[in-house]
C-alpha cells in the first residue's frame, strides 16, 4: 500500500437534520361529513313532521265551516306576529317578543327563589330522618294543588298582581326542587360522609363540599322540572292577573276573536318551554360533567 493512500484522510460528511412534525391527533379531526350526518338525523325529521302537520292542519280547516283557521289564514292575518316580534307601536301595542321577555322576567324572580329555598330545604329535610318523615307528607299534599287555585289567596295577601304572579310562580315550582334534593341527599355514599368527618367539614364546607356536587344530578333533575312547572304557571296566571305577558295576551285575543294571534303565541310559549327546559339540562350537563339527566 502506498504511502499516500496510508495516511489518506476520509472527511465526513454532515448529516441534515430531519425535523418531524407530530400528526395531529385522530381525536381532534373534525369530520365534516360525521358532522353533517349527525346535523340532518336531528334536524331532518321533526321538519319532515311539522310539515306533514301543517299539510294535514291545511286541508283538514280549509272546508267550509271549519272553526280553526288553516295556517294559510294564520300567516295572512297574523304574520307581522311572526317576522317582526319586536315591534312597539305605543299604548300596550308590543310585540310578542318584549311580552315573552316580560313573562320571563317574572319566571326569573319566582323561579329563583323557588331554587334557593328549594334546594337549602331539600337539603335539611335529606340529612334528617325525622325530618323527612313529618315534612314529606305535607309536601306531597301541597304539591297537587294546582297553580291557579293559589291565586286568589296570593292576590289577597299581596294586593298586588305582579308579587301575586311572582308567589304562584314559587309556589309551584319550589316541590320538586325540595323533593328531588332531598332524594339526592338520602343516597349520598356514606364513604363521602365518612371522609367529611375524618377532615372534620364544618357544616357549611359538607355542604358545599360533599352534599352539594354529589346531589347535583337530583337537584337539576328537580330544577328542570321547576322551570317548566314555571313557565305553565306565570302563562295561565297572567290571563288572570293582566298585564303585558303572553299569557294576557292570549285571554285578550280571545276576548277580541283573533285566533291566528293566539295560535302564533302558543307557538312562542312552546319554543320558550323547550329552551328553557333545554337551558337549565344544559348547565346540569356542565356542572355534573353529563352525569345529569338530560
Amino acid at each position: 500500500m502506498s504511502a499516500e493512500a496510508q495516511f489518506e484522510t476520509v472527511v465526513p460528511t454532515k448529516k441534515a437534520k430531519v425535523f418531524a412534525f407530530p400528526a395531529q391527533p385522530a381525536s381532534r379531526r373534525i369530520d365534516m361529513q360525521k358532522v353533517a350526518t349527525g346535523v340532518a338525523r336531528s334536524v331532518v325529521p321533526p321538519l319532515i313532521v311539522i310539515l306533514l302537520i301543517l299539510l294535514i292542519w291545511q286541508i283538514a280547516c280549509s272546508t267550509p265551516g271549519a272553526s280553526l283557521p288553516p295556517p294559510s289564514v294564520v300567516w295572512e292575518q297574523a304574520g307581522e306576529l311572526i317576522w317582526n316580534p319586536f315591534f312597539d307601536y305605543g299604548n300596550g301595542d308590543i310585540g310578542l317578543a318584549w311580552r315573552v321577555f316580560a313573562s320571563l322576567q317574572r319566571v326569573a324572580v319566582g323561579f329563583g327563589f323557588a331554587a334557593l329555598v328549594g334546594v337549602a330545604v331539600g337539603a335539611f329535610i335529606g340529612q334528617s330522618v325525622w325530618a323527612m318523615r313529618g315534612l314529606d307528607p305535607i309536601f306531597q299534599i301541597l304539591r297537587t294543588v294546582p297553580p291557579l287555585a293559589w291565586l286568589p289567596l296570593s292576590l289577597a295577601a299581596f294586593r298586588d298582581s305582579h308579587p301575586s304572579a311572582i308567589f304562584v310562580i314559587f309556589i309551584t315550582a319550589v316541590w320538586p326542587v325540595i323533593i328531588n334534593t332531598a332524594v339526592g341527599v338520602r343516597n349520598i355514599p356514606n364513604d363521602y360522609r365518612n371522609v367529611a368527618a375524618i377532615l372534620r367539614l364544618n357544616p357549611i364546607e359538607f355542604f358545599f363540599k360533599v352534599m352539594v356536587p354529589a346531589a347535583a344530578p337530583y337537584i337539576f333533575t328537580g330544577l328542570r322540572i321547576g322551570i317548566g312547572l314555571s313557565w305553565l304557571a306565570i302563562v295561565a296566571a297572567e290571563m288572570l292577573t293582566g298585564g303585558v305577558g303572553i299569557g294576557f295576551f292570549i285571554w285578550d285575543a280571545w276576548n277580541s276573536s283573533r285566533l291566528p294571534d293566539i295560535i302564533v303565541a302558543l307557538v312562542y310559549i312552546g319554543v320558550i318551554g323547550f329552551m328553557l327546559d333545554r337551558l337549565v339540562a344544559g348547565f346540569g350537563a356542565f356542572i355534573t360533567r353529563g352525569t345529569a339527566a338530560n
